[in-house]
């Protein structure tokens, strides 16, 4: 298997063999044995392992995409335990993977029709990760060229180059030249789409219903993964993808896919969200505002306030980000309520203080007194 293999400061031991999680099934984690170092009895390099108590001790989690160390292989039942979670180079919470490289973020530009603004959220939902960003737009055949040379100029007006596909009749769609009548030439899938994949760990989203699963299914055929269609009714797509799995390329690279989505939460900071708009990091290198705090909304002498097709959108994810903020400092601390306490092994943990109604315990003496009135009161009956 060929792909990035980063750096880390905790090597493996000479007993331990090296992998990448595939994919995590309750308390199992399929493995993917680097293949220096399979046995030659093995029939597979993938080994089914659990993990080590030690590791459960301390909190260690393992996420698809961990590089981990493996000890006690039993070649013939195809089982290992993980006993070594080597550092994270990159860890994303939703979908949990980790060590990716990049975000291959999919849209349909037909069937469900492509919407500007869920696109934008997608977006920037994806460029708050810090990865890279790669956009495809797939079902390109189900429109005119036309319509597709004006969404491709749009979207390089966002700041992106999108890769135009058609899964359904393996088709990409090649940029000729602007002045063509015929501006785009089509070809066989898998050349430009490949080459951005090669020896990378890709996350692949995007919104139920776009085709992420037939498109991996072209990739890597021998998967055959479940293929669901879009509701005529709702408009969009439909649930296939459950968990988080890899795959390998045969070019080389890991493609990770996540279950889709047609909501993504923007839980980043108001302050932030300019960094995930390519066109208000273009207006920012050339000029800067009056502010250091600017949020580009209604302040002075502000460079990026201005005609620009995404401004609206960014209007409208900044008043998301300040409810969400306020509503968090409205929230009471979760210490006041909370006593710190230090347990045995050194670790500080939080419990209910008793001063709260809720977790006091009735004293003995009154629960004594109170027992002592019922017995008056039985007396005088």
């Amino acid at each position: 298997m060929s792909f990035v293999e980063y750096p880390s400061s905790r090597r493996a031991t000479s007993a331990q063999l090296t992998g990448t999680v595939m994919a995590v099934q309750a308390n199992f984690y399929q493995v993917y044995l680097d293949s220096e170092l399979v046995s030659p009895a093995a029939e597979t390099s993938i080994l089914l392992c659990t993990r080590r108590t030690r590791l459960k001790k301390i909190g260690q989690k393992v996420m698809v995409g961990d590089r981990v160390g493996i000890e006690d292989p039993d070649w013939k039942g195809q089982r290992g335990a993980i006993a070594d979670v080597f550092p994270r180079q990159t860890e994303l919470s939703r979908p949990p993977i980790a060590n990716a490289n990049q975000i291959l973020l999919v849209f349909s530009i037909a069937e469900p029709d492509l919407d500007p603004v869920a696109l934008s959220r997608f977006l920037v939902k994806a460029e708050s990760t810090q990865l890279d960003v790669k956009l495809c737009l797939n079902k390109c055949d189900l429109i005119k060229t036309e319509e597709l040379q004006h969404w491709f100029e749009r979207l390089q007006g966002w700041g992106y180059q999108p890769l135009l596909i058609s899964v359904r009749q393996e088709l990409e769609y090649f940029l000729e030249s602007r002045n063509d009548a015929q501006p785009f030439t089509q070809g066989k899938t898998d050349s430009a789409l490949l080459q951005q994949l090669r020896d990378k760990i890709t996350v692949i989203s995007g919104p139920s219903g776009v085709g992420k699963s037939s498109l991996i299914n072209r990739l890597i055929p021998k998967i055959d993964l479940r293929v669901g269609k879009v509701s005529g009714k709702l408009g969009r797509g439909r649930h296939t993808t459950r968990h988080v799995e890899l795959f390998e390329l045969p070019t080389g690279g890991l493609l990770a896919d996540s279950p889709g989505f047609n909501q993504p939460t923007l839980d980043c900071d108001p302050q932030q969200l300019s960094q995930y708009f390519p066109e208000i990091q273009q207006r920012l290198t050339t000029g800067s505002c009056q502010f250091n705090d600017c949020l580009h909304r209604d302040e002075p002498n502000c460079v990026v306030r201005g005609d620009w097709e995404r401004y609206d959108h960014y209007l409208e994810f900044l008043q998301e980000a300040i409810i969400r903020q306020e509503a968090m400092i409205q929230q009471p601390d979760a210490e006041s309520s909370l006593k710190s306490k230090t347990t045995s092994g050194g670790k500080r943990q939080y419990e209910p203080k008793l001063a709260s109604k809720k977790y006091r315990r009735t004293s003995r003496r009154l629960q004594h007194q109170t027992l002592q009135d019922l017995c008056e009161e039985i007396d005088e009956m």
